[in-house]
This record gives C-alpha cells, structure tokens and sequence, in this order.
C-alpha cells in the first residue's frame, strides 16, 4: 500500500537519524470504481499536506515547508481510519515506518514560505493552495535536511 505521512523538515532530520518515520497520520488512495487512481493519489498526498501544515502550527521553529513523505508498506502494516475526502482514506500506522519502505518526498519550495507560513498560522486562509509540491528522491533526503535546503 502507497501511503503519505505529514511532516516537517526538523521532524525528517530525525526520522533519518533514527532509521524510521514515527507512527503518526497517514493517507493513501481509495479511488471507487471508475475513479482515477493518480487523482487520488494526488488527493492523499495534499491531504498529508494539509496535515504538515498543523505540524508547521506546533512547531514555530521548522523551516516554513511542508513535507510529505511517500512509502510502500504491506497492507497488514496499515488499518484504515475513515475517509478524508473524495477518493482518501486516512489509514493507521501499526508502527514506525522503516527508512527501507519510504519511496520519496513531496516538499514545497523555499520560495512559498511566506505563503505556507500564512496557511500554518490559519488553514482556512487558502494561502498554500496555489503551491505545488517538489519531488524529491530518497536519496536526496539528506541533503534537503543537512541546512533545510534543497
């Protein structure tokens, strides 16, 4: 199961030391028959977007960017946790999720953290939804984290 975990940059820093992502939120596809699977996908990725923003909420100090981070897990690994949108589901971690398993990221551009930061400080504001999210492969995750640049 492909699934999207919210995070934040300081909080990726640690989950690289440590060797695992945290149990937390998480969100994967569940489009109904003759939906498109890659909209949903998209769907759930913006959902563990939405979700960093509230982790950016509690955390004053990390880099105004949201981080979603992608990871291939067996299904006996998740248990769903109701919808969150058309075509979303919000899925239970049973554990932390190893390095091994995580796929990619999903990170805004330094240049949004004006925005970001508004939409941290008030979700309803609309601020981020105009910002798409930049693609990142596993093994770049270091260097995005060594001074919270890309």
């Amino acid at each position: 199961m492909y699934v999207f975990l919210p995070s934040t940059v300081p909080a990726l820093a640690r989950a690289l030391e440590e060797g695992s992502v945290p149990v937390g939120p998480a969100f994967t596809a569940a489009p109904g028959a003759g939906a498109d699977e890659e909209e949903a996908d998209y769907g759930a990725m913006y959902a563990a977007a939405e979700e960093s923003l509230a982790l950016l909420a509690a955390d004053p100090g990390a880099p105004r960017r949201r981080v979603v981070l992608a990871a291939n897990l067996p299904d006996r690994a998740v248990e769903p946790a109701g919808g969150a949108g058309p075509g979303v589901l919000r899925v239970r971690l049973k554990g932390p999720v190893p390095y091994k398993r995580l796929a990619s990221a999903h990170v805004d551009d330094e240049r949004a953290a004006d925005d970001i930061a508004t939409a941290a400080a008030d979700p309803a504001s609309g601020a981020a939804e105009d910002r798409e999210l930049m693609w990142f492969a596993v093994q770049e995750l270091r260097y995005l984290v060594g001074d919270g640049r890309t």
